[in-house]
């Protein structure tokens, strides 16, 4: 028998109510629950990275986050970057060193670059290359990202940390 709870998250600043299995992973409530769809459903394992999103600060796979834990903590998803119809500055970065094409992997690398920029904002080339280590792309667009994430360190380094 299924026991579900009320839970509240706070996601891009916004609080949601929802009933649900406390085991249930986060992505799916995210996508589902709170229509959200800058986290993509890859692998179910946490291994690809297209699920990733931004918890109290730190980049964490969604598909294998249970609900409950998430809840009374800040999450940050690709949607809550922009503002209105404006990019965000690392966004904006992506597009103009053309990172994407067929953009299933680009949730994961945005959000695992702003995390990795909140702590860092000079991170060296081999500490990007850490951190993104572990976000699979097929479609070889690795060169333009490691380019983005440069392009948008320089960008923070030049101005305050929120430019990400």
């Amino acid at each position: 028998m299924r026991k579900w709870s009320r839970i509240v998250l706070s996601v891009n600043g916004a609080d949601h109510s929802i009933e649900t299995e406390r085991s249930t992973p986060l992505l799916f409530i995210l996508r589902n629950d709170c229509s959200l769809n800058g986290p993509k459903y890859g692998c179910g394992y946490g291994e690809c990275g297209a699920c990733t999103v931004i918890i109290d600060g730190l980049a964490a796979r969604s598909c294998v986050v249970p609900v409950s834990l998430a809840e009374g903590r800040t999450i940050l998803t690709l949607e809550g970057l922009a503002k209105g119809d404006q990019l965000s500055p690392i966004q904006q970065c992506f597009v103009e060193a053309q990172a994407a094409q067929c953009g299933y992997c680009l949730n994961g690398m945005i959000m695992t670059a702003k995390a990795l920029l909140d702590r860092n904002p000079t991170p060296s080339d081999d500490e990007i290359k850490n951190e993104l280590r572990f976000n699979l792309c097929r479609c070889g667009t690795h060169v333009e990202i490691l380019n983005a994430v440069k392009l948008a360190a320089g960008c923070s380094s030049n101005a305050n940390k929120g430019r990400t």
